[in-house]
């Protein structure tokens, strides 16, 4: 483990939600994990992106959208290479972006290979794997419920609020320290597990917890071991708490390109939820819309799919943080961003915004530069 202050340099300057930490304090975490990468560059074929987005009532050029949304980076991949590749003043293609909630996207292919090499089932009771659970909210669960975040424990998802939940589980990371596991065994019940859909970053701290117990690798064991599964160009760093414990739900930063990669291997997998005794559930199956748990635009095993078929998904992180899916066209859209925090309204205008964008962009593909849906979503941390 090693002191923050090493990966400044690599990293583009985003800090974790927490708007009650000191500027320039927290960045990543109070300690970080490096985690190796030796691949080698993906195929590059770049060229200039025709794409208007209609949003915010006016139409966005490419550029305009990038600054209207406070963009740091954007990488397209169509195919397996590189189409279009666009980075801020002073950022490159070997600059680290902390991906915030995209580090749970990240998160549920260690659990989808976990599935598919029978070290878990989505059907196994939480506290079998992490007995020290229960007495939380987590005691009836099983490992579908956290992965689908329907878990049903006291939590609100409210980063500006200090006494929070969620501002304390961050602050074991990147403000006052402590044992973040601790602070999960302290979490009580609200509702049945498996009746209401509540973003908690809670749940994917204990998705991990039941990951690593299953398989006997952490959080940074197994990341390594995708990287080097996925060929990551560069390397990555994960923060972690006092011991060692990864914040597997949103301390994951990565160059634009391997966040890139991430997006490929859900294009390559996600078969691995089939395998539950309960396919009839919609959030089993990665991009499908929960309707029957939530109205809002759904969330699926740690994805958030963006139509009822799931042909489009996306990793999303607080501040503008994407790494968006579409399947049928085989295209892998990044954008990462630094846009302000303190308003919830604009916040979630940048956010509907910066998806319109990236949907056009994937449409610019097949001949069709414009997109102009409207999207109502919970809005993740």
């Amino acid at each position: 483990m090693t002191e923050p202050s090493g990966p400044e340099s690599r990293l583009a300057g985003l800090q974790m939600v927490n708007p009650h930490l000191a500027e320039g304090s927290g960045s990543l975490g109070r300690t970080y994990v490096d985690v190796p990468g030796s691949g080698e560059p993906l195929p590059s074929d770049p060229g200039p992106l025709g794409v208007a987005i209609d949003g915010a009532g006016r139409r966005h050029d490419l550029a305009g959208w990038l600054a209207a949304t406070y963009a740091t980076s954007l990488v397209v991949v169509r195919g397996g290479t590189v189409v279009h590749e666009w980075y801020a003043d002073g950022l490159g293609p070997g600059d680290l972006f902390l991906g915030a909630s995209m580090t749970k996207s990240a998160l549920a292919h260690l659990v989808g290979d976990a599935v598919a090499a029978g070290d878990l089932s989505l059907d196994d009771p939480v506290v079998d794997l992490v007995p020290e659970l229960a007495g939380s909210g987590w005691a009836t669960c099983t490992v579908a419920d956290v992965a689908s975040m329907t878990s049903g424990v006291d939590w609100v998802e409210d980063h500006r609020d200090p006494d929070g939940p969620a501002s304390r589980l961050v602050g074991a990371f990147a403000g006052s320290g402590g044992s973040s596991r601790a602070l999960l065994t302290r979490v009580g019940p609200a509702e049945p597990p498996g009746t209401r859909f509540e973003y908690c970053t809670a749940d994917s701290q204990v998705l991990d917890w039941v990951r690593e117990r299953a398989t006997g690798r952490t959080y940074v064991e197994a990341t390594a071991a995708m990287w080097r599964t996925l060929g990551c160009e560069h390397g990555a760093v994960v923060g972690t708490d006092d011991e060692g414990v990864a914040m597997a739900g949103g301390a994951l930063a990565a160059t634009a390109r391997d966040w890139a990669r991430v997006g490929l291997h859900q294009l390559a997998g996600g078969e691995w939820v089939e395998l539950s005794s309960r396919p009839a559930y919609p959030w089993l199956r990665p991009g499908r819309l929960p309707s029957s748990i939530s109205a809002l635009l759904g969330f699926g095993m740690h994805w958030w799919p963006l139509d009822d078929a799931g042909r489009q998904v996306t990793a999303d992180g607080s501040r503008g943080q994407f790494c968006f899916v579409d399947r049928d066209r085989e295209v892998v859209v990044v954008k990462t961003s630094q846009w302000p925090y303190a308003d919830p309204w604009a916040d979630r205008q940048y956010r509907d915004l910066s998806i319109l964008g990236l949907a056009a962009i994937a449409d610019a593909d097949t001949g069709t530069t414009t997109s102009s849906t409207t999207i109502d979503r919970e809005e993740p941390s």
